[in-house]
């Protein structure tokens, strides 16, 4: 409370004192091989009147000051590097702009291949990535509508993502299970950084990260590169910014996600080139509740906060040093014995039948080293530590006397994980890269988790200990020519709770650009993951109760990811791209007797499966083609349409072929956006600009199990049909998002105000069908409607 005290009055104080002018354009330029600074680059806004360009320093460092307000384009050229551009970048008062800028060295001078001025803007970081990845940009969660400023529920307009789900922002990738994704934040892999995250999952209803505190990120979705392990789906490998190295800067903001205070600037040392950044965000959703939001959650309103910081400290000798932290706190009472149970199909997160309390602790925090032992090699150090927990308990409403609770589940879930990424990197010449890595992840857990049973508590799981996961990984970059390049590698993983060590899993990527403006790309990757760790010490409920783990043996799953991929961009801003691709998965845990259970399907519910006895036989397989066409930002306006048409198939311990609980068959998603700019020409530092962006989402509803109405009534709970698992398939899923933004920059401050109608046209799409027991009915529960999203953002 203190810290938010004191940023507040920070806030009211800079208003009355002189500020920034805001207009200058500060970067770093380095080899996008060895990531060394490259001195004496050239860097110019394009078609600025008069001329403005400089050149980087010593330590690859530039500014371009008094850059007028607006959009500007950056063009930063290197002798034997290919030129590299920035295509309009955001300029406005309050807040500098910052740029990272790599420049890939040149094969050949004399037969230099011309790339058009914009280049594709979607190209990953990454330079080992070949195919299914992308890299996006922070002002991307800001822009597209229905994105709430989270880089999660972004990445779902992407083609072979699935978001046709209003109340999580779990990512489903080509039909896999969102548990299939790995996060990593600067190096290490993270846990779910989302708010009411249950334990094994990725995705939650609200995101703990802050688009205001990352910079330009990748995003993976099949056959990515050696150095990302323990996952079968894709990665999102996420950078924080560092603060402004020059000046302080603040922020404040409201809207759906929070009141959010941020401040950045330089530590006291003038000649010093560290940097900090810091930002806390509250929940602000008990004032949409008194607006009558609905958020799927009956009379409760959603708590939460988090806190994210980055400290940057650069030498001269002993390298970089970076600490990081992202930590979150929620809380939620879903109580139905005081929610009318007639409402109850207009909130996702409630049974009428139970009240449920749950609160979550997430915390992360990094230390990281990079030292340059030359100008072409590098190693990097990174140490991480992660704590969650969560605490549940779940209470029981008869249905005929809603007086009478009594509690049925007591949930303690905690733990602890210590990381360490080490790599090293080389680049030996214009034409090869290698990089090698270890990275170590040991588990401090508690996990309690215990129903009533026979009048008693019994557990179905318990765990108390540790365990690790290892993981060894080397790649090589190989250029043929500028045209032809070769990326390979290979991952090994060992598990100590299963004593399960995988076989070096090799990856392969080839990419040849064959004209100027296109290029064709091979990919294939084996892909190994260890099960959720709560579902290896899943016990038998019974009368004795003794918690005994069944699944201890579980070994890895497998995945084989093949990508073909085609790339076209024409008329400078726009992009064509389409990929194939196939996957085949299999040591699947599955149950021992015939039924339809597979892993695959894990995060379709809210919480990890608790099958018992599980072994490693089953298969799955996921296959489609993906498009997408993308005119990238420019003359005011952008354009993204991505079409995804996809099978997901597994096989269970029947030995039938069955739908996946995510294979939706298609999706399609066409956003677009312009944006208007005026004022500025008798007054220079005061600049206006207004936007309307618009989304519209269309994807095939997803397959479930039917409910046995007679059984169900007979037993007065919800039975499924086992022997028809995923044979029934939900209505179209339809969504338009529409929203509008007015941005005002004046000398001092920069003002941003939006409103985001989200479902638009108020349609119903169906989240699940649900047994009643109350009404002995089958009901529909509906996912979210008319939802406007305001928000107001102030730079300073």
């Amino acid at each position: 409370m203190r810290f938010f005290t004191f940023l507040l009055l920070q806030f009211v104080l800079t208003l009355s004192l002189t500020a920034q002018d805001g207009k200058n354009v500060r970067g770093l330029v380095v080899d996008k091989d060895s990531k060394y600074p490259i001195f004496g680059a050239s860097v110019v806004v394009v078609g600025s009147k008069p001329f403005m360009g400089t050149t980087t320093d010593v330590n690859g460092n530039f500014v371009l000051p008094q850059v007028p307000l607006g959009r500007a384009s950056i063009k930063v050229s290197y002798i034997g590097y290919k030129d590299a551009f920035a295509n309009d970048v955001l300029v406005m008062s309050g807040k500098e702009t910052q740029l990272n800028i790599e420049l890939e060295e040149k094969i050949s001078e004399i037969k230099e291949v011309v790339v058009m001025g914009n280049s594709d803007k979607s190209r990953p970081k990454n330079e080992f990535a070949t195919v299914s990845a992308r890299s996006f940009e922070v002002e991307q969660t800001n822009k597209f509508s229905g994105s709430r400023n989270d880089p999660a529920r972004m990445a779902s307009n992407f083609a072979g993502v699935s978001g046709a789900n209003d109340a999580r922002n779990d990512i489903i990738i080509r039909g896999n299970s969102p548990m299939g994704l790995l996060w990593r934040l600067e190096g290490i892999d993270i846990p779910s950084p989302n708010h009411f995250a249950s334990f094994g999952s990725t995705g939650g209803p609200v995101s703990m990260l802050n688009n205001n505190t990352l910079s330009r990120s990748d995003f993976m979705t099949s056959a990515f590169p050696a150095e990302y392990g323990n996952a079968l789906a894709g990665a999102f490998d996420l950078k924080m910014r560092s603060g402004n190295k020059n000046k302080y800067e603040f922020l404040a903001q409201i809207g759906f996600n929070g009141l959010e205070i941020g401040a950045e600037g330089p530590f006291a040392k003038k000649k010093s080139q560290a940097s900090f950044m810091i930002n806390y965000r509250y929940s602000t959703l008990a004032l949409f509740k008194l607006l009558k939001a609905n958020f799927g959650t009956g009379t409760a309103v959603p708590e939460y906060q988090d806190l994210s910081f980055k400290i940057d400290v650069p030498t001269k000798k002993a390298g970089i040093f970076r600490l990081w932290g992202l930590g979150g706190l929620s809380k939620i009472e879903l109580l139905s014995s005081k929610t009318d149970p007639s409402t109850s199909g207009t909130n996702l997160f409630i049974n009428e039948n139970q009240d449920i309390y749950n609160r979550v602790q997430t915390g992360i925090v990094g230390f990281s080293h990079t030292y340059f032992i030359t100008p072409k090699s590098y190693y990097k150090i990174a140490l991480g530590a992660s704590h969650q927990r969560q605490l549940a308990d779940i209470d029981t409403i008869d249905v005929f006397n809603r007086s009478n609770i009594a509690r049925y589940n007591k949930v303690i879930l905690r733990q602890n994980k210590y990381t360490a990424h080490i790599f090293y990197n080389t680049k030996l010449n214009a034409k090869n890269t290698i990089t090698a890595g270890v990275i170590t992840n040991v588990y401090d857990l508690f996990f309690s988790d215990s129903i009533s049973y026979e009048g008693k508590f019994v557990p179905m799981k318990y765990a108390k200990g540790y365990s690790a996961l290892a993981q060894v990984y080397a790649q090589w970059q190989h250029k043929f020519s500028d045209q032809l390049v070769l990326n390979t590698g290979i991952h090994i993983q060992h598990f100590s709770l299963s004593r399960s060590t995988t076989a070096p899993a090799p990856r392969v990527g080839l990419r040849y650009q064959f004209k100027e403006n296109q290029y064709v790309s091979f990919g294939y990757g084996l892909h190994h993951q260890i099960q959720p760790l709560p579902t290896y010490y899943n016990a038998e409920v019974t009368a004795l109760g003794n918690g005994k783990p069944t699944n201890l043996n579980m070994g890895f799953s497998r995945s084989n990811h093949l990508v073909l991929g085609y790339d076209l961009t024409f008329k400078k801003d726009f992009h064509f791209k389409a990929e194939t691709y196939f996957q085949y998965i299999d040591k699947v845990p599955v149950e021992k007797f015939s039924s339809s259970f597979s892993m695959l399907n894990a995060g379709a519910e809210f919480s990890t499966p608790n099958n018992t006895n599980l072994t490693n036989k089953g298969v799955g397989m996921n296959y489609g083609v993906e498009i997408t066409m993308e005119k990238f930002f420019s003359k005011g306006y952008y354009l993204l349409t991505t079409a995804s048409i996809f099978q997901s198939r597994y096989k269970g311990s029947d030995n039938v072929w069955r739908n996946t609980a995510f294979n939706g068959l298609y999706v399609v998603n066409m956003l677009g956006g312009y944006e208007y700019k005026f004022g500025g020409r008798k007054n220079k530092t005061k600049r206006h600009s207004v936007a309307i962006d618009g989304k519209f989402t269309v994807a095939g509803g997803r397959f479930y199990t039917p409910i046995d109405f007679e059984k169900s009534a007979q037993l007065q709970q919800e039975i499924r049909k086992d022997a028809e698992a995923f044979t029934s398939q939900y209505p179209v899923y339809y969504r338009l998002d529409l929203k509008f933004s007015y941005r005002l920059s004046m000398k001092k401050i920069t003002h941003e105000f939006s409103i985001d109608a989200q479902n638009l046209t108020n349609h119903r799409n169906v989240f699940r069908l649900v047994y009643n027991v109350r009404t002995n009915s089958i009901a529909t529960e509906y996912q979210q409607g008319l939802f406007p999203l305001p928000q107001y953002r102030l730079y300073f």
